[in-house]
Protein backbone atom coordinates (compact mmCIF):
# COMPACT_ATOMS: atom_id res chain seq x y z
CA UNK A 1 0.00 0.00 0.00
CA UNK A 2 0.94 3.44 -0.47
CA UNK A 3 3.00 6.02 1.90
CA UNK A 4 0.37 7.75 4.00
CA UNK A 5 -2.24 5.45 4.33
CA UNK A 6 -3.89 6.12 7.54
CA UNK A 7 -7.15 3.34 6.72
CA UNK A 8 -6.80 0.14 8.33
CA UNK A 9 -8.48 -2.50 6.40
CA UNK A 10 -9.02 -5.51 8.13
CA UNK A 11 -9.00 -8.80 6.24
CA UNK A 12 -12.89 -10.76 6.36
CA UNK A 13 -13.56 -14.05 7.82
CA UNK A 14 -14.54 -15.74 4.23
CA UNK A 15 -18.33 -17.44 4.44
CA UNK A 16 -19.93 -20.04 2.58
CA UNK A 17 -23.52 -19.53 1.68
CA UNK A 18 -24.96 -21.19 4.45
CA UNK A 19 -22.98 -18.75 6.76
CA UNK A 20 -20.39 -21.50 7.59
CA UNK A 21 -16.94 -20.68 7.56
CA UNK A 22 -14.62 -21.59 4.66
CA UNK A 23 -12.01 -23.75 6.44
CA UNK A 24 -9.36 -24.71 3.47
CA UNK A 25 -6.73 -22.81 4.14
CA UNK A 26 -5.55 -22.50 0.63
CA UNK A 27 -8.60 -20.87 -0.65
CA UNK A 28 -8.50 -18.48 1.96
CA UNK A 29 -4.94 -17.84 1.22
CA UNK A 30 -6.25 -17.23 -2.36
CA UNK A 31 -9.25 -14.92 -1.19
CA UNK A 32 -6.35 -13.03 1.08
CA UNK A 33 -4.05 -12.45 -1.70
CA UNK A 34 -6.90 -11.79 -4.68
CA UNK A 35 -8.64 -8.76 -1.82
CA UNK A 36 -4.80 -6.91 -1.56
CA UNK A 37 -4.68 -7.53 -4.94
CA UNK A 38 -7.54 -5.40 -5.61
CA UNK A 39 -7.46 -2.93 -2.42
CA UNK A 40 -3.50 -2.11 -3.65
CA UNK A 41 -4.96 -1.62 -7.71
CA UNK A 42 -7.87 0.58 -6.03
CA UNK A 43 -5.72 3.11 -4.13
CA UNK A 44 -3.34 3.61 -7.07
CA UNK A 45 -6.39 4.14 -9.19
CA UNK A 46 -7.73 7.10 -6.52
CA UNK A 47 -4.20 8.40 -6.14
CA UNK A 48 -3.67 9.17 -9.94
CA UNK A 49 -7.10 10.36 -10.17
CA UNK A 50 -6.37 12.77 -7.75
CA UNK A 51 -3.18 13.53 -8.91
CA UNK A 52 -4.46 14.41 -12.17
CA UNK A 53 -7.06 16.51 -10.91
CA UNK A 54 -10.33 14.74 -10.68
CA UNK A 55 -12.52 15.29 -7.67
CA UNK A 56 -11.82 12.74 -5.13
CA UNK A 57 -15.80 11.64 -3.95
CA UNK A 58 -16.84 11.12 -7.83
CA UNK A 59 -13.22 8.23 -8.23
CA UNK A 60 -14.77 6.70 -4.92
CA UNK A 61 -18.41 6.45 -6.27
CA UNK A 62 -16.89 4.89 -9.62
CA UNK A 63 -15.13 2.26 -7.74
CA UNK A 64 -18.11 1.53 -5.61
CA UNK A 65 -20.14 1.28 -8.76
CA UNK A 66 -17.62 -0.92 -10.35
CA UNK A 67 -17.98 -3.32 -7.90
CA UNK A 68 -21.72 -3.95 -7.87
CA UNK A 69 -21.02 -3.85 -11.72
CA UNK A 70 -19.51 -7.46 -11.35
CA UNK A 71 -21.35 -10.40 -12.56
CA UNK A 72 -21.50 -13.43 -10.58
CA UNK A 73 -21.60 -16.01 -13.69
CA UNK A 74 -22.09 -19.13 -11.41
CA UNK A 75 -25.47 -17.38 -10.19
CA UNK A 76 -28.62 -20.15 -10.74
CA UNK A 77 -30.77 -18.19 -13.71
CA UNK A 78 -34.13 -18.40 -13.10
Amino acid sequence: MSNGDTHDFTLPTWRQPDGEPVSCVEKIKVLNDNLEEIREMAQDALEDGILMGCDEAQLRDVLQSLVTSLDNPYAKKS
